[in-house]
């Protein structure tokens, strides 16, 4: 019998299995800061930037609070404020649009494509002389279109923002997640691909002048400490966090290669079943979630359930159709591919830890179901 827990997708799935096998890493990380004495932006902070910056293909990194903020913080740098327009997508996470929210500018949705990722046929239409960015979001471990949307945004004169929360080490033609926009947003929150023991987030970039911006934006707007040059937020990534990352960054490649090699074994067991997801030519999938699509989702995901499956929706409710956000005016049917696929989409479990038993476990239900209703709908 498969391991149970590997069979679902717990609130923090595979950490468990994770700081086991690298337990003394960890518990070194965590007892050189307590022995140090210093807990916020000292030198573990500062070793994670410069390590993560050349793990991610760039000249800074900015650690910071979380991802929602790394956002927020990403568009002050900008200068994003009332009254822009950032277009992004509204089959996401509601934090991404709670971080542009946050600056007071108005978030602008354009739909999908089959890959859950920014069409980037879609953007000039939405266009105004408001629009200050654009922010694709990497989905589900994969890249937007980073060259049709780069060519977009300097022919309007505009911005890119890469939302890479779900996208740690993912690729787009040999160019990592972060690397490819005016600044990169990444999450550490504990289940993600690299997550740390908490909240956490960084924000890459190229651009020297915008990385000593956010640096004084992150820390209260200060040049030096007491003189507020700018004003700024509180938002800052901890010793302990960073350390804690500094160890786990080292293992993940290690961690997408198993997450790559658990989707090569969903994609052979599922074949004929239902819709798996593709990688796009030229990409390297970090698969941080495993979605599947099917027109018969709901009652897949109870029968699933009462086999002891856990499953998940990212996301069941589309940004632009919840309740916070219907002043921006959106309606049902203003955004039909992503409403159409918020219908179909389904997680099954998916973490560095999941077994090949565990896969061939739910895999054997998902086509049970479907043999018992004459085949998948």
């Amino acid at each position: 019998m498969p391991d149970p827990i590997r069979s679902q997708i717990p609130s923090f799935a595979g950490q468990l299995e994770q700081y086991a096998a690298i337990q003394g890493e960890i518990d070194s990380a965590v007892d050189r800061v307590l022995k140090s004495g210093w807990y916020i932006l000292g030198k573990e902070v500062e070793a994670f930037e410069r390590e993560f910056a050349g793990y991610c293909g760039v000249k800074h990194v900015v650690g910071c609070a979380s991802g929602t903020e790394a956002i927020a913080l990403a568009l002050m740098a900008l200068g994003v404020g009332p009254g822009d327009g950032v277009v992004t997508v509204a089959h996401t996470a509601v934090p991404t649009v709670s971080a542009i929210t946050m600056t007071g500018a108005t978030p602008v949705f354009v739909d999908i494509d089959d890959y859950f990722l920014m069409d980037a046929g879609k953007i000039e239409s939405v266009i105004t002389d408001r629009t200050k960015v654009i922010m694709p979001v990497h989905l589900y471990g994969q890249m937007a279109d980073m060259d049709a949307i780069s060519a977009i945004a300097e022919k309007h004169h505009l911005r890119v923002v890469e939302d890479a929360a779900q996208a740690h080490g993912a690729e787009d033609k040999g160019r990592r997640a972060g690397s490819c926009g005016a600044l990169g947003c990444f999450s550490f929150y504990p289940t993600k691909n690299l997550g740390c023991y908490g909240d956490g987030g960084a924000v890459t970039t190229n651009d020297k002048g915008l990385y000593d911006r956010l640096v004084m934006l992150r820390n209260y707007g200060q040049e030096r400490r007491y003189y507020h040059t700018i004003k700024g937020i509180n938002s800052r990534l901890d010793e302990l966090q960073a350390a804690v990352l500094r160890a786990k960054l080292a293992h993940l490649d290690e961690w997408n290669g198993n997450r790559r090699r658990v989707a090569s074994w969903y994609a052979e067991l599922l074949e004929g079943a239902c819709v798996c997801p593709r990688e796009k030519p030229g990409a390297r999938h970090v698969y941080h979630l495993y979605v599947i699509r099917t027109k018969d989702r709901d009652g897949l995901r109870t029968y699933l359930e009462k086999a002891g499956i856990t499953t998940l929706m990212h996301y069941p409710v589309p940004v632009h159709l919840q309740e916070a956000y219907k002043d921006l005016g959106y309606n049902a049917g203003d955004l039909p591919v992503t409403e159409v696929a918020t219908k179909e989409i389904l997680s099954v479990p998916m973490h560095p830890a999941v077994t090949r038993d565990g896969v061939e476990h739910v895999a054997e239900k998902i086509r049970e179901y479907f043999g018992k209703r004459g085949g998948p709908r």
